[in-house]
């Protein structure tokens, strides 16, 4: 492992050389591999390749550093989280251009946000503790409750949100004790390697590393008897080889894996003025979200003059290079993805659903856009219908009975989020409450918080991220008896 001299803060934009963060220090590697800007189809940088070996060195790294961390109190934590919130901060715009460079979602309307989000999220889950709680307290026996730390976490972060995701799972593993090593998405690793950079100024050698590679490395970590526990995000299919290589050493999971959401509008709802919450809970960040609407059930009765609005405002959307102010909707992330949702539309003119808008790439354009499509009553066992899509492409259904709707919604082995649509809040409520999914909203959409409990049904996930009971799985309920 070569250690290179730690980079000075700059407000300058950043554009390189990458660097692992390994026990504290930066790292070259002998092998990289290129990352690719999704609006044009182009090389835009190499990334550093780990090898097995500087990885083991990461784990170790962070092994050794766990003893003082979790010794630390609280309040010594938070001071250390707070200064790293102030880093990260002062990186804030050139963290944002990047995010949009390597991954392509539009830079004001979700690169900045992202960022802005992350650094607040790391500010307010500081500010949090988990008490030791008094059990049983009598004149001759107490029993008390801790929650220790666990060791080191592995972090196996996804490529839609790549910053927002890994310091979702960062802040609270550091802040109840815990050291992290994580392996960022192959598609996405810059700002992740950018802002474990920036680490390195602030917290303590071996607390935060990070190590950038192949798939290979994933296994390395999720069978390693020295990770007690995996936070990861990403498909329930590689999410089903972690839980595998995971079992060898009884780790910790915390899995958030794929979703098929439904949304459902009810018939009293008033639909003309949802449109743009439900067009950007199904096309924003171009359909790359766990949690986005992949399938919209719109009552028959206003059908038609639903799918004409929600076609009207999406041709008013720009889409484009997201680094372009006026670009609303950017690309797909990858040619591997790319290829995937391309077969969604394949099989959609194949089978001669109705197709309003879009449905043909465009083979001159540079760059992984898929047009913003949106397919008319295609019908219940449609692949568009039955698999998560993952890309700018919406079917809208129609329904006619209530029951039929939610039946339709929770006939699916995904449980990860939905949302109902209603004038009568209480009515959609109680539709609500039937959803079999681990989150669901009412009259909006993608509202989160620090405070806010998140996790899958089904085989959307395991465990649950955020909220008091997400931090309470990155401890170790420990209790102390004691006989007074």
């Amino acid at each position: 492992m070569n250690a290179i001299q730690k980079a000075p803060r700059t407000d300058r934009l950043f554009d390189g050389p990458y660097y692992l963060s390994i026990d504290g220090q930066l790292a070259s590697a002998d092998e990289h591999f290129d990352v690719f800007n999704p609006a044009t189809g182009q090389v835009l940088t190499q990334a550093p390749s780990g090898s097995p070996q500087q990885l083991e060195a990461a784990i170790a790294g962070a092994k050794r550093a766990f003893k003082s961390w979790s010794a630390l109190s609280y309040d010594q934590r938070q001071a250390y989280l707070e200064a790293y919130a102030d880093a990260l901060q002062e990186h804030r715009d050139e963290l944002a251009r990047l995010l949009t460079l390597e991954q392509g979602k539009p830079l004001k309307t979700m690169a900045e946000p992202e960022i802005d989000q992350s650094i607040s999220w790391i500010r307010q889950i500081a500010a949090r503790r988990i008490p030791v709680e008094i059990v049983e307290d009598t004149a001759s026996h107490t029993v008390e409750l801790h929650h220790t730390p666990l060791g080191v976490v592995g972090a196996i972060t996804p490529w839609n949100f790549p910053v927002l995701l890994a310091l979702w799972k960062v802040a609270p593993a550091l802040i109840t004790g815990n050291t992290m090593v994580i392996k960022p998405s192959p598609f996405t690793p810059l700002t992740t390697l950018r802002f474990g950079q920036i680490a390195q100024s602030v917290l303590p050698a071996g607390v935060l590393s990070v190590v950038s590679g192949g798939n290979e490395l994933g296994p390395q970590m999720t069978a390693h008897p020295d990770i007690a526990k995996i936070s990861f995000t990403g498909s329930t299919e590689t999410g089903k080889h972690v839980i595998r290589s995971a079992a060898s050493t009884v780790k910790r999971l915390t899995m958030e894996m794929g979703g098929n959401d439904a949304a459902i509008v009810l018939p009293d709802a008033d639909w003309q003025s949802i449109i743009p919450q439900l067009y950007w809970g199904a096309i924003g960040n171009s359909g790359q979200w766990c949690v986005g609407i992949k399938r919209l059930y719109v009552h028959s009765s206003y059908r038609a003059e639903f799918v004409a609005a929600f076609v009207d405002y999406a041709r008013q959307q720009v889409m484009g290079d997201g680094l372009d102010p006026a670009v609303t909707v950017g690309p797909v992330q990858n040619k591997m993805q790319f290829d995937k949702v391309r077969t969604f539309l394949d099989d959609i003119k194949a089978r001669g659903y109705n197709v309003v808008l879009g449905g043909e790439v465009d083979e001159s354009r540079p760059g992984y856009f898929i047009p913003v499509t949106v397919v008319d009553n295609p019908p219940e066992d449609a692949m568009i219908v039955q698999e998560e899509q993952f890309g700018p492409i919406v079917p809208i259904i129609a329904y006619d009975d209530v029951e039929d709707a939610i039946a339709r919604a929770n006939d699916s082995p995904f449980g990860l989020g939905g949302s109902v649509w209603g004038s009568d809040t209480r009515a959609a409520v109680d539709v609500a409450n039937r959803l079999e999914t681990g989150m669901v909203w009412v009259n909006e959409i993608h509202t989160q918080g620090v405070d806010i409990p998140f996790g899958g049904h089904k085989q959307s996930g395991l465990g649950t991220e955020h909220g008091h009971e997400g931090r309470l799985l990155f401890t170790n309920p420990k209790t102390v008896l004691i006989k007074k």
